[in-house]
């Protein structure tokens, strides 16, 4: 081989390299990107924790968040394609591409962190989404408490300063009261 079929071909595999790793760094960014997009509406935040859930047990939490609206139970969904599920579905199934899978109705676990939450603190508003990845598409219908991130960061937009002060002094001690409850979600049990 001459040189120059040697410098096209290293050249080549160069260029496959780079563009594998373009791929694995924009995936890693968008599920990032999520639980960004999550954290930067609240207030304050807690992050894979733990809460009792009012039967002697403990219930998991992804996101715990203190926003403008009270206190935001959010479970996050980074799937990709065309997402077919309702509010009375036990499974919803995600198409994208060439594959198919199903995965539980995330509502139903939803629902039990929220009651566990507004059980500790019952004089302020308790939300809580199921909040998927910008990639998902929900063409065919979309379940209640279900938002896309974008939607999910419009909806709970951080306020400005002088408000933020008047929302600390109100839901800040029930925030507080709350978080003396959370456990690490890593912690022994």
């Amino acid at each position: 081989m001459t040189l120059q079929l040697w410098l096209a071909l290293l050249g080549g595999v160069a260029v496959v390299v780079l563009a594998a790793l373009l791929v694995v760094l924009v995936r890693r960014r968008r599920r990032s990107d999520l639980g960004a997009a999550v954290r930067a509406v609240a207030l304050d935040a807690a992050h894979a924790v733990l809460v009792p859930n009012g039967m002697g047990g403990l219930i998991e939490i992804e996101y715990l968040l203190l926003t403008a609206h009270g206190v935001v139970v959010v479970d996050t969904k980074q799937f990709e394609g065309t997402i077919f599920g309702s509010d009375r579905m036990d499974e919803w199934t995600v198409m994208h591409k060439h594959r198919r899978f199903t995965f539980p109705n995330p509502q139903n676990t939803l629902y039990d962190r929220v009651a566990a939450v507004r059980r500790l603190v019952r004089d302020i508003p308790v939300h809580g989404h199921v909040v998927f990845s910008p990639a998902a598409d929900f063409s065919k219908g979309r379940p209640r408490e279900v938002m896309l991130a974008d939607e999910f960061v419009e909806h709970y937009r951080k306020p400005d300063r002088g408000e933020i002060e008047r929302i600390t002094e109100a839901f800040g001690p029930y925030w507080e009261q709350v978080k003396a409850y959370l456990q690490p979600r890593d912690a022994p049990r």
